[in-house]
């Protein structure tokens, strides 16, 4: 993996059901739990849904971009699966997702948002940890072959993941 893994991959599944649900609004149901490697914390964490009542509206402009609005309640659980320690976390902060007719994605999110993961060199890269939940402002922008070309927060880390499954 080289690039951000984005809210909306896991969670959502709600940009990706929204893309094959051919209306302009649709709602994710729950995302199938799946493992972080230990290249993220150390150690392999369990990331999984608990709560998933995020709606998603989508915009769709001439030029071919997709512009999806999310908002509602998530809750996901992590799971260090070394030592059994589960942390829950709520992240029902609204986000915008930006799919640009070149394939490039923009995204800003505002509140309490996550999980969002880093490569542990795209986390050096910005200084923000491998996994963590925010709060505030969170803005993003990934060019069309996957790379992070910027990344700023106007808030802080909420949560800490890998230090606080530790």
């Amino acid at each position: 993996m080289t690039s951000l893994w984005l809210r909306t991959v896991l969670i959502g599944t709600g940009v990706m059901l929204a893309l094959g649900a051919g209306g302009t609004a649709a709602r994710a149901g729950p995302a199938k739990p799946f493992t972080l490697p230990a290249s993220f914390c150390g150690f392999k964490v369990r990331v999984t849904t608990v709560v998933n009542k995020e709606y998603t509206k989508i915009l769709k402009t001439a030029d071919g971009s997709k512009t999806f609005l999310f908002t509602g309640a998530v809750t996901v659980s992590f799971a260090n699966l070394q030592t059994g320690k589960t942390i829950t976390e709520k992240m029902n902060g609204p986000g915008k997702a930006t799919i640009h007719s070149d394939g490039s994605i923009t995204e800003v999110h505002t509140g309490r948002n996550g999980p969002f993961f880093l490569t542990p060199a795209d986390a050096k890269r910005f200084g923000l940890p491998t996994v963590s939940v925010t709060a505030g402002k969170l803005a993003f922008s990934v060019a069309a072959n996957g790379v992070i070309t910027s990344l700023s927060l106007h808030g802080h880390v909420a949560v800490n993941v890998c230090a606080a499954l530790s």
